[in-house]
């Protein structure tokens, strides 16, 4: 497994980089071909709060976890072990949708706490029509609240999102 490994306000030393590779460089037994996987790991400081934020884009999905701590090595634990949860959580149904093109990703804005609130990211993505299943699926993945998706049934823009009880609601558009 490669990995791309970048600090926001903080200087990654060598010796949490090596950490953050041996501990997500665990997960690469769930992979077919590791040596192909890249893992982005980015950490952040926010107040006394270390951040650690992991994408490893895969064939057809993406995997994503984001976890806190006050310590930075706990962090990483934390989303290791996030990561793991979901690709075993999520391993019956990504064996069954192998045959499915996800190729659409859309990254969470960071949240800064300034009164002033700008976009800081913009993303162009590739829609392929998917099931809503599919959708929940990826969504999952993600670790979102909201996943925007092309309907396989209909070939129109729609949103997919958890509603507060715990199930999905989507918004058509025409």
């Amino acid at each position: 497994m490669k990995f791309i490994i970048r600090g926001n306000k903080i200087d990654v030393t060598p010796a949490i980089k090596n950490y953050i590779e041996n501990k997500i460089g665990k997960l690469e037994k769930y992979f077919d071909k590791a040596s192909e996987v890249t893992a982005n790991v980015v950490i952040k400081v926010r107040g006394v709060e270390q951040i650690v934020e992991v994408t490893i884009p895969i064939k057809k999905i993406i995997l994503r976890g984001e976890d806190s701590h006050k310590d930075l090595y706990a962090a990483i634990d934390l989303v290791s072990e996030k990561i793991e949860r979901q690709i075993r959580k999520n391993k019956t149904k990504l064996k069954r949708k192998n045959s499915v093109d996800y190729s659409f990703n859309i990254d969470a804005i960071d949240n800064d706490d300034s009164a002033e609130k700008v976009i800081v990211k913009r993303k162009n993505i590739d829609m392929k029509p998917m099931s809503e299943e599919e959708a929940i699926l990826q969504m999952e993945m993600l670790g979102h609240e909201f996943f925007v998706f092309k309907s396989a049934d209909t070939n129109n823009v729609d949103i997919l999102y958890r509603r507060k009880d715990g199930n999905y609601g989507i918004i058509m558009t025409n």
